[in-house]
């Protein structure tokens, strides 16, 4: 190594000698303060005399609204600690101006003074798009820190706050004519619907207001209202609640579209003039001409006719029943009849007797009987046969005419109880199947095409069915003959 080469490097370790004892020297010599911004803490060494000059070292530049302890003008000491607390950012929006300030506020109010923007009650203020109250407080404020870089000593130069913005919408006046003395509103809304409720001013259905809801609203706007009047109404069977423009009882239908026929009443009369909660009815009047029939049922007639053979009929004339007619006038009320008025009444038809004509014509007939006997017999009936014996006839044993007949004739087998208007008393009959019996008895329930057979209380057989009952001859004298016998009991087919 040559001997220039050693001498440089000797003065080199001579001036790097010199500046670490100047920096040991200059550490020894610094004063130790901490430094806390926005609660973050630094620890830091300084030859500075006063708070000022150090602040500026450290880039930290004061606002007027920060709240620094101690002032910038106290001479520093060793352990000084210094609190600088710098107040929130906020943007205010307002008038056409972009107003940044620093502040302390607690309530929109405060925030906007602090920028020098007046506000009134009727003022609209928006805090990051949504209303909020001037005496609300405001949120906390938010605040982050970005991660450390090469170039960044301390922590507080990388806090961020996020700076709140204000947007203040001013109140104009508009002029509402709602009938009486016209009065003004202030108001932030954008339509005149929207500033006709907010100002709580209540449009019902059936209002009219000019300009319309949905018009913007400007400086000086003139709205219009023109209202409706309450009224309730009775037609058919509903009740209805509704609104309307319409100056008379008449206007109010019309608006509803509900039309009069040429009867129908209407209370109140149709020029009365409309108030608030008028009830209005309208009674639906019809009037219809009606005919009504009152029928009268023909009379039969029977008449008797000689030549024809007894139990048979012909019908001579037809019957026809009488009508008489009626007309009316009749008025409903809402359906309801209310009125009926004869206006006429005639005989459409007059009533014309059926009349049929019955046999009275007797002949001796005859028939055989299943054991070959031959009999004679003036007339044939189906009936309804019942058996009974004297034990059955319902009679008590202790009562005198117990074990007689109606004629008096002591019961035995061969006594038949009959109809005495159908076969009269003491007639022969033959019954097939029981055999001749004489009509001796009668009964309660005897009636008509009704007969009972009488039989011992040792040979009782049950009957219950119907059989042709053969009356013997001779006939009886005609007037003991039913010539037209009552269809009772009926046969069933």
């Amino acid at each position: 190594m040559n001997r220039s080469l050693l001498s440089r490097l000797l003065a080199i370790a001579q001036v790097w000698a010199i500046l670490l004892l100047l920096w040991f020297a200059w550490h020894l010599t610094a004063l130790p303060i901490v430094v806390t911004v926005d609660g973050l803490s630094e620890p830091v060494q300084t030859h500075r005399r006063t708070l000022a000059p150090l602040l500026a070292d450290l880039g930290l530049t004061l606002d007027p609204a920060d709240r620094l302890t101690p002032p910038p003008a106290t001479r520093l000491h060793s352990d000084l600690r210094v609190v600088l607390e710098r107040a929130r950012p906020v943007r205010l929006l307002a008038d056409g101006r972009d107003v940044r300030v620093r502040t302390w506020a607690t309530s929109a109010r405060q925030a906007l003074a602090a920028g020098g923007i007046a506000v009134d009650e009727y003022d609209r203020v928006l805090l990051g798009g949504k209303p909020i109250a001037l005496d609300a407080p405001l949120p906390e404020w938010v605040q982050t820190i970005a991660p450390p870089t090469s170039g960044r000593w301390y922590r507080w130069e990388g806090l961020r706050t996020e700076p709140l913005q204000l947007r203040v919408y001013r109140a104009v006046p508009i002029t509402v004519d709602d009938g009486n003395l016209p009065f003004t509103i202030p108001t932030t809304a954008q339509t005149v619907g929207e500033a006709l409720r907010e100002a709580e001013i209540t449009i019902y259905l059936g209002d009219k207001v000019q300009p319309s809801l949905g018009s913007p609203v400007s400086t000086g706007l003139r709205v219009f209202i023109q209202r409706s009047t309450p009224v309730s109404l009775q037609v058919d069977g509903r009740l209805l609640k509704t609104r309307t423009r319409g100056r008379t009882v008449g206007d109010a239908l019309t608006e509803m579209g509900l039309g009069l026929a040429g009867l129908d009443e209407v209370t109140p009369p149709l020029d009365n003039e409309l108030y608030d909660n008028v009830e209005i009815r309208i009674v639906r009047v019809q009037e219809n001409v009606e005919v009504e029939e009152n029928i009268v049922p023909f009379e039969t007639v029977f008449r008797p006719d000689a030549t024809l053979l007894i139990d048979t009929q012909e019908l001579v004339t037809g019957g026809a029943e009488g009508i008489t007619r009626s007309r009316y006038r009749v008025r409903y009320a809402d359906g309801v009849e209310v009125e009926r008025v004869l206006e006429d009444e005639w005989q459409a038809q007059q009533p014309a007797q059926r009349v049929i004509a019955y046999g009275q014509r007797i002949a001796p007939q005859t028939f055989s009987a299943a054991d070959g006997q031959v009999l004679t017999y003036w007339r044939k009936m189906r009936m309804y046969a019942f058996s009974y014996s004297t034990g059955t006839s319902g009679v008590s044993p202790d009562a005198p005419w117990y074990g007689r007949t109606r004629t008096g004739d002591p019961m035995r087998f061969g006594v038949v109880a009959v109809d005495p208007n159908v076969i009269p008393l003491r007639s022969k009959v033959f019954v097939p199947g029981y055999g001749v019996g004489d009509a001796l008895d009668t009964g309660s329930a005897i009636r008509s095409k009704r007969i009972d057979l009488g039989y011992d209380d040792s040979n009782l057989v049950i009957w219950g069915r119907w059989v042709d009952v053969y009356l013997l001859w001779p006939p009886p004298p005609a007037n003991q003959i039913t010539w037209v016998i009552p269809n009772w009991p009926v046969e069933s087919k």
